[in-house]
């Protein structure tokens, strides 16, 4: 029998990153369930791996929120102007079954609606999505039993859609499956979910994000086209892709990439844009002629201006500011020490297009809380975006109440309402400070100070660089077979041991 010291060592997969060890606050978090994993416990032997049970902690949350939607769901969306804002329990879902043709079986995009709105204003996919709930939904009964019914139904295929969100976000960094757990105990996550049909598009991001992760360029693509399909914000994270493969030379994969989501964009949008054109158009026309609305700097500058900008100057300001932030993001993509991972960038062209957006619904916070997790899973920093969140769609409902309760005034005054919109501005830009700060001070960044360089980067993660801009400061990546010996540093330290980030 060969001797220990003439048997090859058998290589190991590389550990998975304990938050717990890297994070004060998770490590606090911990003593709830009995404090930080120690360092000889067994780990992989159980049927609770930390996929499942972010998957698992997920849905739990997501039926927490719908709990938290139960006065509405009981008469505050039927009854009453201004119950269902001061309970925070307002969803479109319900007063669109009726008010966009499904109770009456018209078809989404090809029938015309009675009413200002003449065909449903939702890209396709969500119009299939939404078509999809109608049939599931029973057609008798009263109308607002039937309402009931439709919120509930879809509530069932969102729930769906955020497990998928849940388990692509903790398995796109493979050594990091913990920080899901961010995701899945967000409360803006879990109180938005159901006001609007936008998890569907994030579901789709979230495993294109996952595909990109695993090398697989085409795949990506057509699930980006087709969460393009369901919402328009995916696309944007073409840009940032782009620049990247630039710095790297991966040209072929950005192709392929572009090709893949142009073709799956196209397979759903063509037969409705060939039969039913005018319906389909009414997303993109409705989007344009939009004017001002709820969440945005576009609403303060309104109501505090004697003269509020056009909706013209809105949209080609906020045009020109989302190039100018695509110009930056690209700047600092070539200008870095070291290459910008994927999800750094991705949140940071995600953010800048709903900061400079002229309407801001609480949703679309759940465009960025995936990518916030890839991009900074931090605990301290992702809660203090989550609460700045919490407050705003905490202030939007009541600054409606106070709309819609006459004389009484019940709720939040315009003055306060613009405090909230501040708070989640600032949110989201705090956020996005710190990101630009780990790509500048890659030391500082929590995912390559344990040893990575760009999991969720695919092709990306450890590959040299073919472009950047002369006179700086430059470190070439290792290799993909060394990219195991890459060293940031080590897992931060918690407080007690002596230094906190």
């Amino acid at each position: 029998m060969p001797s220990a010291e003439t048997t090859p060592a058998r290589v190991r997969e590389p550990e998975t990153v304990r938050p717990t060890r890297e994070d004060e606050i998770a490590a606090a978090g911990s003593e709830l369930i009995g404090g930080p994993l120690g360092r000889r416990a067994l780990t992989g032997t159980s049927w609770w791996t930390p996929v499942r049970v972010v998957a698992l902690v997920a849905i739990g949350m997501f039926a927490l929120g719908l709990v938290q939607k139960a006065p509405c769901y009981d008469g505050a969306w039927f009854f009453g102007a201004s119950s269902q804002y001061t309970h925070a329990c307002y969803s479109d879902i319900p007063h669109l079954y009726q008010g966009r043709g499904f109770a009456d079986g018209l078809v989404p995009y090809f029938d015309k609606l009675p009413g200002d709105m003449d065909y449903l204003e939702y890209p396709v996919l969500t119009g299939v999505f939404m078509e999809v709930a109608s049939w599931l939904t029973p057609g008798s009964g009263s109308i607002q039993r039937q309402e009931q019914w439709y919120w509930f139904v879809n509530a069932g295929m969102l729930m769906v859609c955020a497990a998928v969100i849940a388990v692509c976000v903790s398995r796109t960094h493979r050594r990091r499956p913990w920080d899901g757990l961010l995701l899945a105990l967000a409360p803006a996550f879990a109180l938005t979910a159901t006001i609007n049909w936008d998890l569907l598009a994030v579901a789709l991001t979230a495993a294109a994000m996952l595909m990109w992760s695993r090398g697989r360029a085409v795949a990506f693509g057509v699930l980006l086209g087709l969460a393009t399909a369901a919402k328009l914000y995916p696309l944007v994270l073409l840009g940032p892709l782009l620049v990247l493969c630039w710095r790297a030379g991966k040209w072929r994969e950005f192709f392929l990439a572009v090709g893949g989501a142009a073709g799956a964009w196209l397979v759903v949008n063509v037969p409705v844009m060939l039969f039913a054109f005018q319906g389909w158009s009414k997303f993109y026309t409705f989007s344009h002629d939009r004017g001002v609305d709820f969440g945005s700097f576009w609403l303060i500058w309104s109501q505090n201006s004697g003269n509020p900008p056009s909706i013209d100057f809105v949209n080609t300001t906020a045009s020109a500011l989302v190039v100018l932030s695509f110009l930056g993001i690209a700047a600092l993509t070539f200008t870095a020490p070291r290459r910008p991972r994927f999800a750094q960038l991705a949140f940071l062209m995600v953010a800048a297009f709903i900061l400079t957006n002229k309407v801001y619904s609480p949703q679309y916070v759940l465009w960025l809380v995936p990518l916030a997790v890839l991009a900074r899973p931090k605990w301290r920093d992702f809660l203090i975006w989550q609460a700045c969140e919490v407050a705003y769609f905490l202030g939007i409902w009541l600054y409606l109440a106070y709309t819609t309760s006459g004389d009484a005034h019940k709720g939040l005054p315009t003055e306060g309402y613009h405090w909230a919109i501040a708070l989640h501005l600032l949110g989201t830009l705090y956020l996005c400070a710190v990101i630009v700060r780990d790509i500048l001070r890659p030391e500082r960044d929590v995912v390559r100070r344990s040893g990575d360089d760009d999991p969720s980067g695919g092709v990306l993660d450890g590959a040299a660089d073919q472009f950047v801009l002369r006179g700086l400061r430059h470190t070439e990546h290792a290799p993909p077979e060394e990219k195991s010996r890459t060293d940031w540093g080590g897992p931060e330290p918690l407080p007690h041991e002596g230094r906190s980030l």
